[in-house]
């Protein structure tokens, strides 16, 4: 009966068809991220992949079908390297977001969550890497995505987060504490038994700092984080490490972390030793404009708000230095409850930081799939990748607000999942 009534949240319509037949798309341009842009640009897919790219009619198979979603814009799918799917609110009266949170049982919480996913891929991302869950709700959602029971973004989950026993976050199993690890010892449990469940990435919480707490005291010590950067390479797999402040950014990056998550007030030591390394820094700027702006649904106070818009400033001004010395960056949102819908705000920091349009785009698009080791397969538009694929109103690498208010038409591996156009 489960199995059923999840299957019957997203019908087959027209719009979520997929084509087993090869079947030429025509866009007013293509940007590829892969190449030149192709004015005039078609996409040839075949069943979940892109079989060629070319312009004009010429492009188009004999006998191929052809969509014409001219005058719309491709982009890749976006790819939201940070999030957190399954923390859902029901705005029951009398509650907050955070008071909500581990209070479903995880059947109803996986069932509740299609909510977010569904507004996720309304933003053009396709892809998000997520990164702590409820009770490993993120291993149930991934799994139910990929066998098609299910409409969603593809997920990269994390399980649940690596903390130190006096941080307190969020992301807790309700009966027990799984990402709860103090020394190398039992950091190296932890982060083994993540990926014993099954999780493709660990996370950890290297400094305090989550939502109303702007703190970034460091919690874990270096070994106890090179520990943990040892346990995912030896499984072939990759850790994000979270770092509100610098101190636990910098062993971050010394230990060997994919990517850095948060990170402000890096010093210039440590931004060059990220562009050395070629760590992944994903600063989430937005994700405390998202506070802000969403105060009255948690209760925060003025107090609250000047503590965070301070915050921004100084998230700003280190991804300013980032951007300036090179490091690569990936958009992330950090989407919790009531920002699913508004994954990709993320790139207009991008540009105010410094970055241009373009260069914001691969942010959300080829950084992303290089950050997730699938840079062969997501990320482009180019034969014999996943045929993601957004269509914009306009075009992004002239002004980058289009891949935020601009989406029109979303197709994941082949399938078309929301047609506005």
């Amino acid at each position: 009966m489960r199995a059923l009534l999840l299957g019957l949240i997203f019908q087959a319509s027209p719009a979520t068809t997929t084509h087993a037949q090869p079947t030429a798309y025509r866009f007013a341009k293509v940007i590829s991220m892969n190449g030149a842009a192709i004015d005039d640009g078609v996409v040839v897919v075949e069943k979940d992949r892109i079989v060629s790219v070319g312009r004009g009619a010429a492009a188009i198979p004999r006998n191929a079908p052809v969509v014409d979603l001219r005058p719309l814009v491709a982009i890749p799918g976006m790819i939201d390297a940070h999030t957190h799917m399954s923390f859902y609110w029901d705005h029951a009266p009398g509650t907050t977001p955070w008071s909500r949170l581990g209070s479903f049982p995880t059947p109803v919480l996986v069932y509740l969550a299609q909510e977010n996913a569904r507004k996720t891929l309304e933003t053009g991302v396709t892809t998000v890497r997520d990164l702590g869950s409820v009770d490993y709700a993120d291993l149930s959602l991934r799994d139910l995505i990929n066998r098609g029971a299910m409409t969603g973004p593809r997920m990269f989950v994390a399980g649940a987060g690596l903390h130190v026993s006096s941080s307190p976050v969020h992301d807790f199993a309700p009966s027990a504490d799984p990402g709860r690890a103090d020394g190398v010892d039992a950091v190296i449990f932890a982060a083994r038994q993540q990926l014993a469940r099954g999780a493709d990435w660990i996370k950890m919480y290297g400094s305090t700092g989550s939502d109303e707490d702007v703190t970034g005291f460091q919690t874990f010590t270096y070994d106890e984080m090179k520990a943990a950067v040892d346990v995912a390479r030896m499984a072939g797999k990759r850790i994000a490490i979270h770092s509100y402040g610098p101190a636990g950014a910098r062993d971050a990056v010394r230990a060997g972390a994919h990517s850095v998550e948060h990170a402000t007030d890096m010093d210039d030591e440590t931004i060059a030793e990220m562009v050395n390394r070629g760590t992944i820094y994903v600063p989430t700027v937005d994700h405390n404009r998202y506070y802000v702006d969403h105060r009255a649904e948690f209760g925060y106070g003025q107090a609250v708000v000047d503590r965070l818009t301070d915050y921004i400033a100084r998230n700003l001004e280190t991804l300013k230095k980032a951007v300036k010395a090179g490091v690569k960056i990936a958009m992330g949102s950090d989407a919790v409850f009531t920002g699913f819908g508004e994954n990709t705000r993320e790139l207009a920091w991008f540009v105010r930081a410094g970055m241009t349009p373009e260069q914001a785009l691969a942010a959300a698009t080829s950084n992303g799939a290089e950050l997730l080791g699938m840079d062969r397969e997501l990320g482009a538009i180019a034969t014999g990748y996943y045929a993601d694929m957004v269509g914009l109103a306009g075009d992004p690498t002239q002004d980058v607000s289009l891949a935020i208010t601009g989406v029109r038409w979303v197709m994941k591996a082949g399938r078309v999942v929301v047609d506005r156009h």
